[in-house]
């Protein structure tokens, strides 16, 4: 049984795959201090609250943390009695490698969605990621990350425009009901919803018109489908993207060693 681990800035995912399906997940808090034991004691009692009585025997994991590798390295080793695979690392062979400028590092979480992405859809991708930030990711025709777009995450901006400015609050983001507010919280609310409304679809036809060929456009991340309500912004949602990419990646290492 595999146990597919994705350690991102805010939120760490484990889930448990038996071959087929993913059969159970769960969400908390990265933290670098967090020890081996801490991850296995937490996992083993939601394990047994849920009733799941299975062997664990591999371990993938895909982290944009550095610092919480070396724990959940521990962990696989001394709970599960497995070396794991890290994305990133020289033993862990993805289906097509980036081609991106030389010396530069693309981020796990990155190749991981490409992988996943291309697996389900095919190639000629834009994978939009609403995570601490938001993420383009362009996949070429065979699969492989070929580069892409950095921006400031939704969640970042609203508590970047509530710390820089003392009179506004600190606001949840939704879909205002109209354009433009009545009061300081719908105000806000609409500058950020329809802002990365605007964001998205300008990145994404810049995206298609630089590579000059017909392009899907994949949606994932926790806010994703808070922007699936924008018409024809995607052309798919997938909320398991990056916990699929990594059985992908970690089926290909097992069929090519």
């Amino acid at each position: 049984m595999l146990l597919a681990i994705d350690c991102g800035n805010t939120n760490t995912v484990f889930s448990i795959w038996d071959g087929e399906s993913f059969i159970a997940t769960w969400r908390t808090s990265t933290e670098w201090q967090r020890t081996a034991d801490q991850y296995y004691v937490w996992l083993s009692t939601l394990m047994k609250f849920q009733g799941i009585d299975v062997a664990i025997n591999e371990v993938i994991i895909s982290s944009t943390v550095p610092r919480v590798v070396f724990n959940l390295r521990v962990l696989a080793d001394r709970y599960f009695g497995c070396r794991p695979l890290v994305v990133g690392k020289p033993d862990c062979a993805l289906p097509q490698p980036p081609r991106v400028d030389q010396g530069t590092q693309v981020g796990p979480d990155r190749v991981v969605n490409a992988a996943g992405a291309y697996d389900r859809h095919g190639g000629n991708l834009i994978v939009v990621d609403f995570g601490t930030a938001t993420t383009f990711d362009v996949v070429d025709v065979d699969g492989a990350y070929v580069g892409g777009v950095i921006a400031p995450g939704v969640n970042l901006s609203l508590e970047a425009l509530h710390n820089a400015a003392a009179a506004l609050p600190h606001v949840d983001i939704s879909k205002p009901q109209r354009v433009v507010g009545t009061n300081t919280v719908a105000c806000m609310q609409s500058g950020v919803f329809w802002g990365y409304i605007g964001l998205v679809r300008e990145i994404c036809a810049r995206i298609k018109a630089e590579r000059g060929v017909p392009m899907s456009v994949i949606s994932t991340g926790g806010l994703a489908p808070l922007f699936q309500q924008a018409e024809n912004l995607f052309d798919a949602f997938e909320d398991d993207l990056t916990m699929h990419g990594l059985t992908v990646i970690h089926k290909h290492n097992k069929e090519n060693t």
